[in-house]
């Protein structure tokens, strides 16, 4: 195994007494395409939260022998962890192009920020190029459509080199055919990366996670394959409230 496996132990998120993330335990791999799901309230968004700084937790949380939970935000993103969510945060009034070369912005010395560069930086090109908007580079962020903006942000976290991706919803609201197109980036983008994606689309879990934790009162409630999770007596109590019926998209809990 090598260092680019994103390893959770013992994490916990306690907000007035109230342990919204309990004791969780992941190991999430480099090449394959990691999906957690649950009902609202299971604690997915708060794992993710505390993995990127923006929530006081306890336990472990190391990438490449950095633990995460003793470094700042800013300093998180640096070392290559990076995020999205639910809505997407692109810079509507910036082209598509100037959104991604902020975003690498990153990697470039304070004091070159300031000087004007000539051309385009090849890692913006081939960003562009792998999120499908190489041809709407000099189009406002503000007017692409809703699944476009969520590759823009997908764009900005590669741009920034991010090794860990950490995606919340990253469907939500998109057409059948964004759904896939977006499955479709993952898969390329992945083999390379360690992707985690929050969802409550669970036709679009089936068609594309290669490893599923289903979390319940912010705990582990199970972890396998689709095949594995859909089995589980536990899950499709947590889902259904019966352990007799298949489980069925979780937008209802």
């Amino acid at each position: 195994m090598n260092d680019d496996y994103l390893e959770i132990r013992g994490l916990t998120v306690e907000f007035d007494g109230f342990r919204a993330v309990d004791a969780v335990d992941l190991t999430l791999l480099q090449g394959r395409l990691h999906f957690l799901i649950g009902p609202n309230g299971a604690g997915k968004t708060t794992l993710v939260d505390a993995v990127t700084g923006l929530v006081p937790a306890t336990g472990l949380v190391r990438h490449r022998r950095q633990d995460l939970l003793r470094t700042k935000p800013h300093r998180i993103v640096r070392a290559g962890i990076g995020r999205t969510f639910q809505t997407a945060t692109v810079f509507e009034g910036l082209s598509v192009l100037q959104n991604l070369d902020i975003a690498g912005g990153i990697h470039r010395r304070a004091w070159r920020m300031g000087f004007a560069r000539r051309g385009t930086p090849s890692y913006v090109e081939e960003a562009l190029e792998i999120i499908g908007l190489a041809s709407l580079r000099d189009r406002p962020a503000g007017v692409l459509a809703h699944g476009q903006k969520q590759w823009l942000e997908i764009g900005m976290l590669l741009v920034q080199d991010a090794r860990v991706m950490l995606l919340d919803e990253p469907v939500a609201g998109m057409s059948t055919e964004e759904r896939e197109e977006t499955g479709d980036l993952l898969r390329r983008i992945g083999s390379e990366r360690t992707i985690v994606v929050i969802e409550h689309d669970m036709d679009f879990v089936r068609t594309y996670a290669d490893v599923v934790t289903v979390m319940h009162a912010g705990k582990v409630l199970a972890e396998g394959t689709v095949a594995e999770i859909q089995a589980d007596p536990r899950v499709q109590q947590v889902y259904l409230g019966r352990a007799h019926e298949p489980m069925q998209e979780a937008d209802h809990a």
